[in-house]
């Protein structure tokens, strides 16, 4: 059985008690609130860095938000210190640029895998080795959007580490390159382009944890209520499953 360390966590600044075993992760430290206020009696645990976390329940079950900043650095070192307080599912919720023209904004997207274009991930395992989510995972946050009536696709995400190596591209010495990756991204069917699923998933493969992701394209403060609200009702169906299994 994984022993859980009960020091206090250099970057996250908690350890064992503080965190349930499921977290959402958010990247904005303001969405912590929003998210955490679709929880049952959640509180501030500690904020430091770009580290934010708010602890409450769901069933019964204790439940973590935590924001993990921008980029794969960031969201691998929250997973590493918080799977060492005992935390093992994580969600990944977040904002992120459409790939395809069928999707669009305000719709919700199922992150099944994850193309590795961003180098944290490569600290931990080759290219070879695929980013994919939880089954279980992409199984509940698939049910969860059809609970809430959302819009939403479930298949890959583009992680990268530039946003502005996406959004504009013909500015940076490496144009050419960056296009047509772009285009072979499109062609391959992958939904949308994001920062970060897919370190959470390799992170989440060594560790033996499971990762999921749930994005949503663009979209205005009332649609991220749905996003938020689809991803607390991913868990409680998780949850669940998981009590089902036991």
């Amino acid at each position: 059985m994984k022993s859980y360390d009960s020091e206090l966590q250099y970057h996250i600044k908690m350890r064992k008690g503080d965190v349930g075993k499921y977290v959402l992760l958010p990247g904005d430290p303001g969405r912590v609130e929003l998210i955490a206020s679709f929880l049952d009696n959640a509180s501030l645990v500690i904020e430091n860095r770009e580290h934010k976390t708010y602890t409450g329940s769901l069933e019964g079950v204790a439940v973590s938000v935590t924001s993990t900043g921008i980029g794969s650095p960031s969201t691998a070192i929250a997973v590493e210190e918080l799977s060492q307080i005992g935390a093992d599912t994580f969600i990944r919720v977040g904002t992120s640029g459409v790939i395809q023209e069928h999707v669009k904004p305000g719709d919700l997207i199922v992150v099944s895998g994850a193309v590795r274009d961003e180098g944290t991930s490569l600290q931990y395992m080759p290219l070879d080795f695929p980013a994919i989510a939880d089954l279980d995972l992409v199984h509940c946050l698939t049910e969860a959007c059809n609970k809430t009536n959302a819009n939403y696709h479930v298949g890959l995400s583009h992680s990268k580490d530039s946003f502005y190596g996406e959004v504009e591209p013909n500015r940076m010495p490496i144009s050419t390159t960056l296009n047509a990756k772009w285009d072979a991204w499109q062609k391959a069917g992958v939904l949308c382009s994001e920062m970060e699923a897919s370190a959470l998933f390799i992170v989440s493969s060594i560790l033996q944890n499971r990762a999921g992701g749930l994005m949503i394209a663009g979209g205005t403060h009332e649609s991220l209520d749905v996003l938020c609200k689809t991803a607390v009702e991913g868990i409680r169906l998780l949850i669940a499953l998981d009590a089902n299994q036991q």
